[in-house]
């Protein structure tokens, strides 16, 4: 890669997990400007897919399987699902299932088809996503992620309540969508009525077809799926690249928006970066350098948008712009193919993007900051043709272009399998090697999730789902070692403190990082919670704090710098888990009603938290090297890793630690961490540290 010269600002330095992992909050696309004054029901029939809906509901008699090609933008989310509807597919108490890689994008569409369904949203149209169920024995129409769509095929093995299920987005190649559609196509062998819709932005339709269709003659009036192609709205649109490659593509973004602004005509400018800290940084560099523009020039009004966001953000770069000013939607890849933006005549492509990618060798997740692919330059480019002929800037050279991979790594190649292989051995299918992957992953991911399920004793020697643990690990709604944790509470008394660091790992940024506030403010506040063994013990300080002292109220959280939305969200997690522990017969205990109020009784009772978490995450301990310096080293792998400048534990120096998951920027951080005694670990886990030993 020609772009990063080492010494400059590094590509994504932004060491934040927030924006990766989507929030609740929903981008809500509204219908575009030029229809706003048309009835729902005109704005409906303006859109590419309509002129297709008779061939769509023919094909689908006709075929088992129908991959629909459409660019984003054609109508296909929002329309299809109820084009079956009208044709009757939802009669008989049958529902119709409509999958989304985002939680962001399931809970907005459901909000846009309620609209033009004019029914609120839980009645015939409802929404599905991890611990947040809006639907009713009304709903005929259900948006859910691809990940809850396959935990219900625990419950219910052959999806018998649907009649069509709709896998959208399959482009995007998530981690569920592809299981999904491995477990959908066996369930077709025994429900040849079942149809499905498989919907794609980009080209790669050939190789869904093939994985779908079962006909193996020559016959072509044999084939069991299909492929049809609706037209978007395009426009030419011109792709300019750099000559020479930038050292640094945040200010080489700043000058070309106002290249832009200063030399083309009127349009809004859409730019493409890495994550939440880049962006905030440019939205606020465009602002500040936009006040010295000439007196009679267009005024500039510049939007992030990110997964993060407030509803109220997000609305803004929905809202049609201003006269004489032009909007600049400086996003993540959320605006790629999720959301419909109009108005975009410019798009600025930066070619990076922040993945999430596992590494067998070290069995750690980070997030990394990669070159895009040619199949995500392109769909970037095409967002600029959609009102008027558009341009797009690559800020990267013609030859970086051409060296792109062509399409992204599905995430099945790059994840954490351990998740995956628990819910498929739980489904009853033992022999995951075999299962029909539309892409298989490596050996050695599989090898080491195996490994690690083996060494929670969520399977046995011969590798099958252990009866009750590994059956009740599959149920929990979160990680193997999250719920392994909450299900060792019981022994350790401690449920209570358990079930609050599960629910407050399970929402992102508890403290907020206001911009306009100094940040010895910020940690004076902070440190206020903190507590010595670690952010995990910490966490149980904020919520208590939350419930008792504050009175849940958003104005307690904002004067301490806390975030209302997450406690809120934690709070109504916290209730969804302890439901699980009253299944699992797990009683609410508290650590420290078990010893006397003193000192030596709170450490005690802090012990038995902590040792609990080891429980789960004793594959994730480091220990520190001796020398002092602040690095630590993962006992089992031997991987130097450093603390995370946010935690409580970042410039104190506790001897051993275990993470919840490791961020990669600059350098590889650990977040989310617990002090423990090495010691411990041969204890809660002689199969997992006693062997390594004897390799060495």
């Amino acid at each position: 890669m020609s772009f990063w010269k080492p010494g400059t600002v590094a590509p994504g330095s932004a060491v934040d997990r927030d924006t990766e992992n989507e929030t609740v909050d929903a981008v809500v696309a509204h219908a575009e400007k030029q229809y706003r004054h048309l009835t729902l029901t005109q704005q409906r029939e303006r859109l590419p897919v309509f002129k297709l809906r008779k061939e769509i509901l023919y094909l689908l008699e006709k075929f088992q399987t129908v991959i629909v090609v459409g660019q984003t933008g054609s109508g296909k989310t929002t329309q299809i699902p109820q084009y079956l509807m009208e044709a009757g597919w939802s009669s008989g108490g049958k529902q119709i299932a409509c999958t989304q890689p985002r939680r962001i994008a399931a809970t907005s569409v459901a909000q846009r088809v309620a609209e033009e369904m004019n029914c609120s949203v839980g009645a015939e149209v409802g929404y599905l996503i991890r611990f947040d169920d809006q639907t009713s024995d009304r709903t005929k129409i259900k948006y859910m992620t691809d990940g809850m769509l396959f935990r219900e095929t625990m419950i219910d093995p052959l999806l018998t309540k649907y009649s069509v299920i709709m896998i959208d987005e399959a482009h995007e190649r998530s981690l569920y969508t592809d299981i999904l559609i491995g477990v959908i196509k066996k369930i077709q062998k025994k429900r040849p009525e079942l149809r499905v819709i498989i919907s794609s932005a980009t080209l790669d339709a050939d190789q869904f077809y093939k994985f779908f269709n079962t006909n193996t003659t020559k016959d072509r009036s044999k084939d069991t799926a299909t492929i049809i192609s609706l037209e978007g709205r395009m426009y030419p649109v011109d792709i300019l690249y750099l000559n020479e490659p930038v050292s640094n593509y945040v200010e080489k973004t700043i000058q070309t928006v106002f290249d832009i602004h200063t030399r083309e005509p009127a349009g809004d400018i859409l730019v493409f970066l890495t994550g939440r800290e880049e962006i905030d940084t440019v939205v606020s560099e465009i602002y500040d350098r936009g006040k010295t523009l000439p007196k009679n020039s267009l005024s500039i009004m510049p939007l992030p948008l990110y997964a993060g966001l407030t509803i109220e953000e997000q609305l803004q770069v929905f809202e049609p712009t201003p006269k004489y000013s032009r909007k600049v939607i400086v996003s993540t890849n959320i605006a790629e193919a999720s959301v419909t933006l109009e108005g975009i005549v410019y798009v600025i492509d930066a070619g990076f993007v922040k993945i999430r990618a596992y590494n067998p060798k070290t069995g750690m997740e980070a997030l990394v900051v990669t070159p895009v692919s040619k199949a995500s330059a392109l769909q970037r480019a095409g967002r600029a043709g959609r009102v008027r002929p558009g341009k797009a800037f690559r800020l990267y050279t013609e030859e970086t272009y051409n060296s792109l991979r062509d399409t992204s790594i599905p995430e099945i190649q790059r994840s954490n399998l351990a998740p995956v292989i628990l819910q498929l051995k739980a489904l009853g299918i033992d022999n995951v090697l075999r299962f029909d992957f539309i892409t298989p992953p490596p050996a050695e991911l599989m090898t080491r999730a195996l490994e690690l399920l083996y060494s929670l004793k969520a399977l046995d020697d011969v590798g099958r789902l252990t009866i009750p643990l590994g059956m009740h690990l599959a149920e929990f709604p979160v990680d193997p070692m999250l719920a392994k944790i909450l299900l060792a509470s019981k022994d350790y008394g401690c449920s209570h403190e358990i079930v609050t660091i599960a629910a407050m790992m399970s929402v992102q940024n508890i403290f907020t990082q206001p911009a306009k506030v100094p940040k010895d403010i910020l940690s004076e506040a902070r440190r206020k919670f903190w507590v010595e063994e670690g952010d995990t013990l910490t966490w149980i300080n904020v919520y208590n704090a939350f419930i008792n002292k504050g009175n849940k109220s958003g104005k307690w959280c904002h004067d301490r710098f806390l975030n209302f939305k997450a406690l809120s969200r934690a709070m109504s997690i916290r209730l969804q888990l302890m439901k699980y522990l009253k299944r699992f017969d797990i009683p609410l205990v508290s650590a420290t009603s078990k010893y006397p109020n003193t000192a030596e009784g709170r450490q005690r009772a802090s012990e038995d938290v902590r040792k609990c978490i080891a429980t789960g995450y004793f594959a994730n301990a480091a220990i520190a090297e001796p020398d002092g310096s602040g690095r630590f080293r993962t006992i089992r792998d031997n991987v130097v890793l450093h603390i995370h400048p946010n935690s409580v534990l970042f410039n104190r120096n506790p001897k051993c630690v275990v993470f919840h998951e490791v961020v990669e920027t600059t350098q590889a951080y650990m977040m989310d961490l617990t002090v423990i005694e090495p010691e411990w670990l041969a204890h809660i886990a002689p199969h997992f540290y006693e062997y390594k030993q004897q390799k060495r």
